[in-house]
């Protein structure tokens, strides 16, 4: 993750950490969750909330490892999933990507990951080197976790940059199609002009009709517009446009010029493709091509 991404996950577990639940269940059931894992040093505001938590007395046998218990109420649940997420979880957003972990005990994993499905946040649940580890990638569902747990100002910020993020991905693929347009466009109005110059140097042009003559001449003077803009100018129907350019430029491939040139081009790429085919030449005059016989 880059800087600003580490800066923003430390921020939201440090949002999380400071919430003060008002019911004594609530504490005693986010002590349960913290567990008995030992907290880092690079945590310190977790420390806190440990040190917190245990000096309001909130069940200090909860942190025995007994199980917790899931029929409790909603608010017991968030609470205790709130400790668990700041002692056994991770929350990685590098790259546009989300993912969230927890890493337990494989029996936890399982039943953590059934209790998370009942309360409709489907996960991914695995074995990994011998640790359970259940798993959300989807930016949805872990902003429907996290603001369940008491996540706020921090997940706005990061809900603010995936917004961001896409925005800046639908624009660049406008862009991005649109230029390809622009370059159809671009290649198209050549052939067309290239039809039109080899139709007027041998005459043929002013015998095509009259529709077509127009629409010849609307393409000179405005080489690059589309075809939606010629057939405003015309006050016809883009369809007649289309297909008066189509037959410009049938007609050209039919010239005696045009066929010549392709036969030209034929012939280039032929030649190309019979010298890169030919074996390399033998080099005479070395040492083994001099030397005579062996008597």
């Amino acid at each position: 993750m880059s800087a600003a991404d580490r800066a923003l996950v430390a921020a939201l577990r440090a949002e999380l950490a400071a919430i003060e639940p008002a019911r004594a269940c609530d504490r005693a059931a986010e002590l349960a969750g913290l567990g008995t894992a030992t907290v880092r040093g690079d945590r310190p505001a977790l420390a806190r909330l440990v040190v917190r938590l245990l000096r309001d007395g909130a069940g200090r046998d909860e942190r025995s490892g007994l199980p917790f218990d899931w029929t409790a109420a909603d608010h017991c649940r968030s609470a205790y999933l709130r400790g668990r997420f700041l002692a056994r979880g991770s929350l990685s957003i590098a790259g546009g990507r989300h993912h969230l972990e927890f890493v337990v005990d494989p029996a936890e994993a399982a039943e953590l990951g059934a209790e998370l499905a009942r309360l409709g946040l489907q996960a991914g649940v695995r074995v990994r080197r011998g640790r359970g580890v259940v798993t959300w990638k989807s930016g949805e569902t872990i902003g429907t976790f996290l603001r369940w747990i008491g996540a706020s100002a921090a997940l706005l910020e990061l809900e603010s940059r995936q917004v961001a993020r896409a925005v800046r991905g639908d624009l660049s693929r406008v862009l991005n199609a649109e230029a390809a347009n622009l370059e159809r466009v671009a290649a198209a109005s050549a052939r067309q002009l290239e039809a039109i110059a080899l139709l007027a140097a041998d005459g043929r042009l002013a015998g095509l009709p009259e529709t077509v003559r127009a629409v010849a001449e609307e393409r000179r003077s405005a080489p690059e517009a589309p075809i939606a803009e010629l057939a405003g100018r015309l006050g016809i129907a883009r369809a007649r446009v289309q297909r008066a350019l189509e037959r410009l430029v049938g007609l050209a491939e039919e010239s005696p010029r045009a066929r010549r040139s392709r036969g030209r081009r034929a012939g280039a790429r032929a030649g190309r493709r019979s010298r890169a085919e030919r074996p390399p030449r033998s080099v005479a005059g070395g040492p083994s091509s001099a030397a005579g016989p062996v008597a």
